[in-house]
């Protein structure tokens, strides 16, 4: 999840292909709950930002909602933190000279949020975990089986402290893995999609189309040609990208 501070150039969003707006929407400051389908950010002029991500279970403790209610949305920081919270903390970002101070500034506010708030229930913590590890591969019923819960509450749960269920969460996770494998772990895009636990090569890249906007055919072809200009791997930028 994400939360973003900015001066100058607002940021500009575009949404998925299947909910497209006419104009991209333009945002100073914003908060995004975890995303189904693939979004493009940027900037059109002159800007500097401070970008969080929290990870689900602290921003549950931060932000102190039902994460359900972020999910697929992108709105505005205070209508969650309260009135004129973002602009207060943006004047202070713009008045400390250095990002070293500014990261300082983000803490201390941060940490003001989530005194004496609620831990996440241990049994999300330890769902969260196990899907984690094995990268999305646990199926419903051995996710209830583990946390010894059953499926309709661990549903409850995620939906108030993750923002979505289990088995969109475990998608989530399976699409990371095969946006991030390394190419060298994979003879070919068959190969891919059974290391990272899809069904076959077609279930991969429906999820790649819904959560990267690309096919994985395209995100190879970005990674070779900026393997051949020495450029950072587009699996990581893209990694960082749509790790919400």
């Amino acid at each position: 999840m994400t939360l973003i501070l900015g001066w100058g150039d607002p940021l500009h969003l575009f949404h998925g292909a299947r909910s497209a707006p006419a104009r991209p929407t333009p945002w100073h400051a914003m908060l995004a709950g975890l995303q189904t389908e693939s979004i493009r950010g940027g900037f059109v002029g002159a800007a500097e930002a401070v970008e969080v991500e929290f990870t689900p279970l602290g921003a549950y403790q931060c932000l102190r909602l039902p994460l359900r209610h972020l999910a697929n949305a992108h709105l505005h920081p205070d209508e969650v933190l309260g009135a004129g919270w973002s602009a207060g903390l943006t004047e202070q970002l713009m008045a400390t000279p250095d990002w070293e101070g500014r990261w300082a500034v983000v803490d201390n506010a941060l940490a003001r949020q989530m005194v004496d708030a609620p831990p996440p229930s241990p049994v999300v913590a330890e769902a969260w975990r196990r899907l984690r590890a094995c990268h999305g591969q646990l199926s419903a019923e051995e996710l209830a089986a583990a946390t010894g819960r059953g499926s309709r509450r661990l549903q409850v749960l995620f939906g108030e402290q993750i923002g979505l269920p289990p088995q969109t969460v475990s998608r989530i996770l399976r699409f990371q893995r095969a946006l991030t494998l390394p190419s060298g772990a994979c003879r070919s895009l068959a190969d891919r999609a059974t290391l990272c636990g899809y069904y076959d090569q077609a279930h991969m890249s429906r999820d790649f189309r819904d959560l990267a906007g690309l096919t994985p055919a395209q995100l190879c072809l970005l990674a070779d040609r900026a393997a051949s200009q020495g450029e950072a791997p587009v699996e990581g930028r893209l990694a960082n990208v749509f790790d919400r």
